[in-house]
């Protein structure tokens, strides 16, 4: 790794302008992919990102933003994807022989829909990165509260030392603190599992169950985590943590939460397309749940609520006698 590598962000999303937002404190210059060219435009006429994130400011002098992500790619030695997992495989197509040169971090919090794969498994098979060229960034956080300058914590996964704490420096700020950890697998997993418990939560509060079925709820999704996590990734670690549990809980209360949002729009009788449909953002959870379940049945792991929001969002069951029926399993 260079002694003062070049970063880009993919991405122009609200995970992505917060990410600009941090790193260009830290850097001289940083590269921006934005696919959609009239933002590109909007961002340097305004200074602002026209969709997500509006009341940000950015430092222009510092970004080198295009829409041509071959261009953004090019130049930089350290490449940050914060693309939604349904679109990052078809994203990344144009860079693919390029890509497996560089230092790849995610940001990504789901699991790639074509592949069934996590980011770091899917760059690995079908770009041919070195695991120990990748990293990743994870929670328990928003882009809205960094946006905010809010006090927030971040998790810095990568089995490279090195990465790692280069990464951390990049995102570090008054208002961010940050953990390094090499478990790689463990914090991809648990940043995907609890946007389904997310789910399962504003489905519940949809439906006008309150905060004592949440704190239930909340519980068991912990548990049900662990047993999973046991189960596919059977290493040391400790789910306390607050790159597993705090994640959960940021992601199941929050409002600034889109899976709980998404949730709570099917809680309230939408349909999952319409729901799906009034979002204005990805909510990651969807896929994530579809391929839990493909895992809990391969891997015969006992997890009622990742099947219950299964069930509502595959199997058109009611949301109303699914989530109750869960409630007589939960202790």
């Amino acid at each position: 790794m260079k002694k003062n590598p070049t970063l880009a962000i993919l991405g122009g999303g609200s995970w992505g302008t917060a990410l600009i937002k941090l790193i260009s404190q830290n850097v001289e210059t940083l590269g921006w992919w934005i696919r959609d060219e009239a933002d590109v435009i909007h961002i340097e006429l305004h200074n602002h990102n026209p969709k997500y994130l509006s009341d940000v400011e950015l430092e222009l002098d510092k970004l080198e933003i295009d829409s041509d992500i071959k261009n953004i790619a090019k130049n930089a030695d350290i490449l940050i994807l914060a693309i939604p997992s349904a679109y990052v495989a078809k994203a990344l197509v144009p860079i693919k022989e390029t890509l497996k040169e560089k230092i790849v971090i995610s940001a990504i919090k789901g699991i790639v829909p074509e592949t069934q794969q996590t980011i770091g498994k899917f760059l690995h098979s079908e770009f041919g990165l070195s695991p120990n060229n990748f990293g990743a960034i994870f929670g328990p956080c928003h882009a809205e509260e960094i946006a905010l300058e809010r006090l927030s914590y971040l998790t810095i996964a990568s089995a490279n030392k090195d990465i790692s704490k280069l990464i951390s420096k990049k995102v570090s700020a008054p208002n961010v603190q940050t953990k390094r950890t090499k478990d790689i697998e463990g914090t991809e997993y648990a940043s995907i599992i609890k946007n389904i418990y997310a789910l399962a939560a504003g489905i519940s509060q949809g439906l006008g169950y309150g905060d004592n079925f949440q704190a239930v709820l909340v519980s068991n999704s912990i548990r049900e985590m662990k047993r999973f996590m046991k189960s596919v990734s059977p290493l040391k670690r400790n789910i306390s943590k607050t790159a597993y549990s705090g994640d959960i809980l940021v992601t199941m209360y929050s409002p600034f939460s889109r899976n709980r949002t998404l949730g709570k729009l099917i809680g309230k009788g939408y349909t999952v397309r319409s729901a799906i449909l009034e979002m204005k953002m990805v909510a990651e959870g969807y896929f994530a749940t579809k391929h839990i379940r493909e895992m809990k049945k391969t891997e015969n792991i006992k997890m009622p609520i990742a099947s219950a929001v299964y069930k509502i969002l595959y199997k058109n069951k009611s949301a109303r006698k699914v989530i109750l029926e869960l409630s007589e399993k939960l202790s």
